[in-house]
């Protein structure tokens, strides 16, 4: 295709050059324009910010942060989806997801926003019946509500003590896949659970709960707000992640 048309005295474009021309002229403007609103929303939160959560953690702490940081940032729509098992960040297209414990993911950046210890804790009602666990080995012949959650081994806790391990496989009677749930039945005196520090703490400072195995450790829960690997964080993102590491509070 012929853009121009040469002779030794002049360049004049063709009706093709001048069609080139005007509409590349148009795309460049599209483009510079489409820059300037990536870098805009790279220096103001604003668009639409998708957050994973879990059910209960969701609920209490991240669905109020969530008002209060719409309240300070109108320009961004909220969109919170509370699961009983993370999700796939970068396949679903979330912004933000809250997780305990170690990240599985290589492929994720995770910043710590607060520190969490998994308790094992019942009632004092179910204590009294059935007696307090000395060694996590007693498990065994406890009666444990179990939490179904993400891929670890269902019924399997581990513990440490210093330099000794041990891997317990405790059964129950219930089981559920909702924290909430097995907290009440806990808190009822159904049997034995390991919670997070968050979910059990006011239960255990109320006596509805009472700690066991206090000298043994499991596994942490600290609790990360992750989001995939980018080069360039968009502001909501960035802004986001420091307003949770300052409002979430034990």
């Amino acid at each position: 295709m012929k853009l121009l048309n040469r002779t030794t005295r002049r360049l004049a474009m063709t009706h093709e050059g001048e069609l080139y021309l005007s509409t590349g002229s148009k795309l460049l403007e599209q483009v510079q324009e489409l820059e300037r609103l990536v870098s805009s929303s790279r220096e103001q939160p604003q668009g639409l910010l998708k957050v994973n959560a879990t059910f209960g953690f969701g609920r209490r702490h991240i669905a109020p942060a969530l008002s209060e940081f719409r309240r300070q940032y109108p320009e961004v729509d909220v969109q919170l989806e509370l699961t009983d098992r993370p999700m796939n960040l970068a396949e679903l297209a979330y912004d933000v997801g809250i997780r305990f414990g170690e990240l599985p993911d290589q492929r994720l950046v995770g910043r710590k926003l607060a520190a969490n210890r998994r308790f094992v804790c019942a009632s004092p009602t179910y204590l009294k019946k059935h007696g307090i666990p000395k060694t996590p080995g007693e498990l065994r012949n406890q009666m444990c509500i179990v939490l179904r959650e993400n891929d670890t081994a269902y019924g399997t806790w581990h513990f440490t003590k210093g330099k000794r391990h041990e891997l317990v496989k405790v059964h129950g009677a219930m089981s559920s896949n909702d924290g909430e749930v097995t907290l009440q039945w806990a808190v009822d005196g159904h049997g034995i659970l390991v919670r997070s520090e968050w979910d059990v703490q006011t239960s255990i400072d109320s006596g509805k709960l009472t700690r066991v195995l206090a000298d043994w450790s499991l596994p942490s829960a600290d609790i990360y707000a992750t989001y995939p690997e980018r080069l360039n964080l968009s502001a909501k993102v960035r802004v986001f992640v420091d307003f949770l590491e300052t409002h979430i509070k034990p």
